[in-house]
């Protein structure tokens, strides 16, 4: 009997770790055989799926369901039914894990639905199937399936929790995720409630024992893997287990593989901030949930946190350099209205996080947040992601004003391509909100929100509203926006809103004759001549010191696209002696 594991993922980079789990435990613990997995993307056409599918002519289809490719596969499970009209066909994840009753309704092209977590029932339904186990459909927990009378359908009760350290490791084939993030688990469940997540529903905090999960990080180094994803939901609420795992990377840091966690910042201690600060740039990133500072939204939404204590533990990463930190704000909680939400974004924004997610709730199916939604006057899409319209706090007038600024975060912060211009720019409006909510504004009202905007174009616009909110400023930002895009682009062409070159050409050419032979300012370019070091490297002068107080002091600064902060992938620089050859008589 020939079984597909089916995953249609949000992007090609992602892999999908929940198939590859229940593949390998049936294969494990019920020696489930002929099992395969297909990987697909959004991106794909639906025409193109189902002709995978059908080319693997499958007995039995099992389908990944999530908010983000919910539609996909609606469709791809109607056209399957019609094309391989024997196949069993059955979908499982959180998209429909609690409302499997109303699926089977909506889908009588779908035999069965797994609800929760799926291991277990898996390998139980595919002994089923393949006539070697000892259950029968009534008999398996966490399931809802039709009757022989199509008409009937049958709900039988969840399944209790597994051990985590019993699910398979799945990465063992390695090349199969070249060029993935890989997604990992050492632990399942939250020991938090917030309403607004599923996670809450999950009671059962579990952990992967500390053995395997360090034989299993080991691999992923061995292997030189780019990116791995920890899916634990809080990562640090057990002190022990985060710090033997950061211990761990930290002592056996390959100098290439980057570790990603979901983290409360305010349970930090003082312990792991000490690990923290010694890890090399781009081993971890942290994603931090603030969500609000609206003491009554945190309250409402059954969400703990300390904000001093999650403010200062950001601030003193922040202050390692070493750390990207993506906080998330989410628009649309009870009680938080626009005014409201601004001061929540003012408070994140202040923290400097490499990433600020501006998002908006989505009311999840067998979420708290949706039970409630009557009380909060919540209305929300009917499709997925099930996005927020309006509350009784959030008009949809204002959930159209955030919208329009969290393009403009997006554009402008979240890129890092323009760090050094809104480091002052920002300031000169009553709040970071505003300057974006302006900045927004400024989008609509010359019709720029709806084009299609080249990288140059955004830096042009960029100065165009910066100029019309105080002209007296206009060179000094034209300067700052020279100095970020040279931060980012080693540009064949000086860009139209940078004005005249002011580094003279003698100048450059005599720095980079000198260079040639000294090695002074450019480190690891030993094997490259003259016309490469200039290829590779740039040159500006500013008449403004733009990497210190913007006071009218002529500089010059150097920037290396050799070697990149892998924070913000910035061009390494050097502040170059203004007059080269009187310092060279000095020295």
């Amino acid at each position: 009997m020939k079984i597909l594991l089916t995953a249609v993922n949000a992007k090609y980079i992602h892999s999908n770790l929940a198939v590859h789990s229940l593949k390998a435990y049936a294969e494990k613990y019920t020696g489930g055989t002929d099992i395969s997995v297909m990987e697909f993307t959004i991106n794909q056409q639906t025409d193109e799926i189902l002709r995978s599918i059908y080319k693997a002519k499958p007995d039995m289809l099992c389908l990944s369901c999530y908010i983000w490719n919910w539609e996909y596969i609606v469709r791809i499970v109607r056209e399957v039914r019609k094309v391989l009209p024997d196949v069993i066909l059955w979908l499982g994840g959180p998209e429909v894990s609690y409302d499997g009753v109303s699926v089977l309704k909506f889908l009588p092209e779908a035999d069965g639905v797994m609800k929760g977590e799926g291991e277990q029932t898996f390998a139980e339904l595919t002994a089923y199937y393949q006539g070697r186990g000892e259950k029968r459909l009534p008999d398996i927990a966490g399931i809802i399936y039709r009757g022989e009378d199509v008409t009937k359908i049958y709900e039988n009760d969840w399944r209790e929790v597994i051990d985590l350290s019993s699910v398979p490791f799945v990465y063992h084939n390695i090349e199969t995720f070249r060029h993935k993030i890989l997604y990992y688990e050492s632990s399942r469940g939250c020991p938090f409630s917030c309403s607004y997540c599923l996670s809450s529903i999950d009671k059962c905090l579990r952990f992967r024992d500390l053995a395997l999960v360090k034989q299993e990080l080991k691999f992923f180094l061995d292997h030189n893997v780019e990116q791995v994803k920890f899916v634990d939901r809080t990562f640090n609420c057990r002190h022990g287990h985060a710090i033997a795992i950061w211990k761990y990377i930290l002592e056996h840091d390959n100098g290439i593989t980057n570790f990603h966690f979901e983290i409360s910042a305010d349970l930090l201690n003082e312990e792991e901030l000490e690990l923290m600060s010694r890890m090399r740039p781009g081993l971890i990133q942290l994603e931090i949930g603030v969500q609000s500072v609206n003491p009554d939204t945190i309250r409402e939404i059954r969400r703990t946190m300390r904000l001093s204590r999650l403010s200062e533990n950001v601030r003193k990463i922040h202050s390692y350099g070493n750390i990207h930190q993506h906080l998330d704000l989410i628009a649309g909680l009870p009680y938080e209205d626009y005014e409201s939400f601004g001061r929540s974004f003012d408070a994140v924004y202040e923290l400097l996080p490499e990433q600020l997610q501006l998002g908006f709730l989505k009311v999840l199916k067998g979420s708290d947040m949706e039970k409630q939604k009557e009380k909060y006057g919540l209305l929300h899409k009917s499709f997925p992601p099930y996005e927020v319209l309006s509350t009784k706090w959030l008009p949809y007038e204002d959930v159209v004003r955030l919208k329009e600024i969290e393009e403009m975060v997006e554009v402008y912060y979240n890129s890092s391509q323009f760090f050094y211009t809104l480091k002052y720019l920002t300031p000169e409006f009553s709040s970071p909100f505003i300057f974006f909510e302006s900045l927004a504004g400024y989008y609509q009202k010359n019709e720029l929100g709806e084009m299609n905007h080249s990288r140059i174009s955004r830096y042009e616009i960029l100065l165009r509203f910066a100029r019309e909110w105080n002209a007296d400023h206009t060179e000094q930002y034209r300067q700052l926006l020279t100095l970020d895009f040279y931060l980012r682009e080693n540009a064949a062409s000086r860009p139209g809103f940078a004005g005249e070159d002011r580094m003279p050409k003698e100048d450059a050419r005599e720095f980079y004759d000198r260079e040639e032979t000294e090695r002074k300012y450019l480190r690891g370019y030993d094997a490259y001549e003259k016309r490469k070091l200039r290829k590779m490297t740039h040159i500006e002068e500013f008449t403004y010191d733009v990497m210190g107080d913007m006071g009218e002091k002529r500089c010059r600064i150097l920037f290396d696209y050799k070697n990149r902060s892998p924070l913000d992938h910035q061009a390494y620089t050097v502040k170059l002696p203004y007059n080269m050859k009187k310092q060279d008589k000095q020295s």
